[in-house]
């Protein structure tokens, strides 16, 4: 009888036991579905998935690359690794280059693409060069997240080229990404190494199946010699702590003004594009230097607004730390007073 008390009490000790709860990046992730829907993965799972090769039909991962020029500001020239096709295209080894990286399920010829594209050529002469990646357009996001290092690696052998033997000048080289593609980017800046690469734009880069404490396998702020975040949707599709020299938490960095209910966060997460987009046309967004990242979720940094704004020339050379930046609930977005 005291047999069966004992286990019986064993019984309810364990079913007391509280589950873990689930902190999205810290134990595991809520790892988005092709319906918008979210799907709970551990971290011990994940690193099972993220490990398994990928399916025959989905391990192609080919990289392209299309540069627009204010020559062609609308149709892209494909270019390759190769003397004949960067010369015969509008490539020009005196203006400065951006590269732009989308994410998951994207594709070169995206709004953000346009969007970004089309800022920079209005600031002047631009190789602006857009990367295309064919993993990302897989249906599966781990499918996708398992392409990244192989797209970024592809990505900082082009910038190699480019700069090896058309004399492309790494000290005015941009790269930006969305979401998937801001860790691209981070792989690219591995590839190339030693923070060659001057700058790194991370607008809003993805959180499911990315770790804080694993800056080998993300973007991080050892990518390039400056590299700059744009938060907006911390939490759910995007980071919440700081992973950039710099780190921006637009309206605190998780939700937008004017997205509405946003649950699946699709449109706070889109709008780090716009908002970068409008900053780099009007120069408009103020910003208020916070203590912390907690002080800037929290939006208790003050009101007095900083010297500092998003995506200019200058910040690589000055800026550090976290801000929290004020928006509109629509275009335009940016404040600056």
């Amino acid at each position: 009888m005291k047999v069966i008390v004992v286990l019986l009490a064993l019984l309810v000790a364990v079913i007391a036991l509280p589950i873990e709860e689930r902190v999205n990046g810290e134990n595991g992730w809520y790892v988005p579905q092709e319906d918008g829907s979210f799907e709970w993965i551990d971290k011990r799972e994940a690193e099972v998935l993220l490990k398994s090769p990928a399916p025959v039909e989905v391990r192609s991962n080919d990289v392209s690359f299309y540069l627009y020029t204010q020559s062609n500001p609308t149709e892209g020239q494909e270019i390759t690794a190769d003397a004949s096709s960067v010369e015969n295209s509008y490539f020009d080894k005196n203006h400065g280059t951006r590269f732009v990286i989308h994410g998951w399920k994207g594709r070169y010829t995206d709004s953000m693409n346009v969007d970004i594209t089309k800022a920079w050529l209005s600031k002047g002469d631009y190789n602006v060069i857009v990367v295309n990646w064919d993993r990302s357009q897989s249906v599966d996001y781990a499918m996708s997240v398992r392409g990244v290092p192989e797209a970024g690696t592809k990505v900082g052998e082009m910038i190699e080229y480019l700069h090896e033997h058309h004399d492309m000048s790494l000290e005015t080289l941009k790269v930006i990404g969305h979401s998937l593609g801001a860790h691209v980017a981070g792989y690219a800046g591995k590839q190339v190494g030693g923070k060659r690469v001057h700058t790194i734009v991370g607008l809003d880069p993805a959180l499911p199946l990315f770790s804080y404490d694993t800056p080998d396998k993300r973007l991080s702020s050892e990518d390039a010699f400056y590299v700059e975040s744009i938060q907006t949707n911390g939490g759910v599709k995007g980071f919440v702590k700081p992973i950039g020299k710099a780190t921006f938490y637009v309206s605190g960095g998780k939700k937008q003004p004017g997205c509405g209910v946003d649950v699946a966060g699709t449109c706070s997460h889109a709008r780090s594009v716009l908002y970068y987009a409008e900053a780099v046309t009007d120069d408009s967004f103020g910003t208020i230097q916070c203590q912390d990242y907690l002080t800037a979720l929290a939006n208790e940094c003050g009101s007095t607004f900083s010297n500092v704004r998003i995506a200019e020339e200058k910040n690589a050379n000055s800026v550090e730390g976290h801000f929290y930046v004020p928006v509109n609930s629509e275009a335009p977005f940016g404040i600056t007073e």
